[in-house]
């Protein structure tokens, strides 16, 4: 499998609601006591034509490179720092095969210029719930994270 076609086809990849991109669950742990699952894993697909729109969770997400291209994820910590990291097959050139972005901090993210596709997963522990999901609002991130503006403007979705 080396197309996204097929990976697609394969994995039944489905459109991540609000965020972008596709993907399939594929791992959700037993249920506790709260009534969340204990953890809950996914693959994801990303082209060239769509990104991951800025959100953040209430917990750590783990991001993990598989297949493709290099992922660019910008991060906006709730202390008012930011930075890029990139998701990919190539420590020597600074890229993270897997990607620890921490509880409450803005993640979006869009295959690196130049690439077409990145086939990755995320597992969260607790599992996600979509009402774990907080969807980034452009014009308030800008204000709190100015010197990012013109990227978040293009990682938001209304």
């Amino acid at each position: 499998m080396t197309t996204p076609h097929e990976l697609i086809a394969h994995y039944g990849l489905e459109p991540i609601p609000r965020e972008g991109g596709l993907f399939r669950r594929t791992w959700e742990g037993p249920e506790r006591a709260d009534g969340r699952p204990d953890g809950a894993a996914i693959v994801a697909l990303l082209t060239a034509d769509d990104y991951s729109a800025l959100h953040r969770l209430p917990y750590a997400e783990i991001w993990h490179f598989y297949l493709g291209d290099p992922l660019d994820l910008l991060l906006l910590a709730p202390d008012g720092t930011t930075r890029t990291a990139v998701l990919g097959p190539d420590p020597r050139a600074g890229q993270q095969v897997q990607l620890t972005v921490p509880a409450r901090t803005w993640m979006g993210a869009r295959v690196a210029p130049g690439g077409g596709w990145t086939f990755f997963g995320c597992t969260t522990a607790p599992g996600f719930t979509y009402a774990d999901y907080e969807h980034g609002d452009a014009a308030d991130l800008m204000a709190r994270y100015p010197a990012e503006a013109a990227r978040i403007r293009g990682l938001c979705r209304p």
